[in-house]
């Protein structure tokens, strides 16, 4: 990251490289879809905020944040943009008090930053992984607290985490309730491709589901069986993708609550998903898909009357 680039230290600049982000064949109206350049005015005037347009068709003003993560907050741009790049420029993460303290915003501001650039990393719409002569590893872990290291409280509650992992490919990760049969299969099922090779650990709930499979291949770690088959059959590239994560989590956040659990999930997943790409790239990737997830604390009360 090249801090002395003018994108995190002058609006314009900022506003600039977003709208080129976001606009690579000029602005587009969010409320109605219009991009023919014709139709769409920059407003001018010393009484006109940067960077707004009118669009002609429904004669609504408009940003180039609306619509996005960024619509209606009053943290600069420059801190948006240093903020998502940070994040995921970090493998291992980087916590809200940490850009707090870099980018002199309040806690409270960083901590807003955070949760809504892990919603920008997440992705709904994320297909099936593997398919036919790819190999899909699945393995699952806890994250929390142990006794022994707590002397006078009560360990906090342990959140079961599955991953599913292409070997030289993308990751999933879900938080589930148990690593009970039922619950795994409808995971594997709906996230991994059933033409693939299946790899796990000796887990008995995976028994069955590994007959849906082209193949499914064990490792027993309970008899110190980590590679087999020449190095074929492994579970090494899903545990590997636990270990950025827990690193992360115990050294970076100490703690997740299991509210927000999924859009932590959702960031690690993303890193790794786009590890191919320089940081640069990755950030860009990441604020290009800012577009469409505007959040709001609101109750949905609020919401219905605003």
């Amino acid at each position: 990251m090249n801090i002395t680039d003018p994108i995190y230290h002058d609006e314009e600049k900022a506003r600039a490289h977003l709208e080129r982000l976001q606009w690579p064949h000029g602005p587009v109206c969010p409320r109605c879809g219009t991009n023919d350049q014709a139709r769409i005015t920059k407003l001018k005037g010393k009484s006109t905020r940067p960077g707004v347009y009118k669009c002609k068709d429904c004669r609504k003003p408009f940003t180039v944040t609306v619509g996005t993560l960024m619509e209606r907050s009053h943290i600069p741009i420059t801190k948006w943009l240093a903020a998502m790049h940070l994040m995921t420029a970090s493998k291992k993460g980087i916590s809200a008090h940490q850009l707090h303290r870099m980018l002199g915003i309040g806690y409270e501001a960083a901590w807003f930053l955070c949760h809504r650039l892990r919603a920008a990393m997440a992705d709904p719409k994320a297909g099936p992984i593997g398919g036919e002569n790819k190999v899909v590893e699945a393995d699952e872990t806890y994250l929390g607290g142990k006794a022994k290291n707590r002397a006078f409280k009560k360990p906090p509650k342990k959140h079961a985490v599955m991953a599913l992992v292409e070997r030289d490919g993308e990751a999933r990760a879900y938080h589930v309730a148990n690593v009970g049969a039922a619950t795994l299969r409808d995971v594997l099922v709906t996230t991994a491709n059933r033409k693939s090779n299946l790899m796990t650990d000796e887990n008995a709930a995976y028994i069955k589901v590994g007959k849906e499979f082209t193949g499914h291949h064990v490792v027993t770690h309970s008899k110190d069986e980590y590679v087999r088959l020449g190095g074929f059959v492994h579970t090494n590239t899903a545990e590997n993708f636990f270990s950025l994560l827990k690193r992360g989590v115990y050294g970076v956040y100490h703690h997740v609550s299991e509210a927000h659990l999924d859009r932590y999930l959702a960031e690690f997943t993303f890193r790794y998903n786009s590890r191919k790409i320089t940081d640069a790239e990755r950030a860009e990737k990441a604020l290009r898909a800012m577009v469409g997830k505007r959040l709001t604390y609101r109750r949905p009360d609020e919401a219905a009357h605003a």
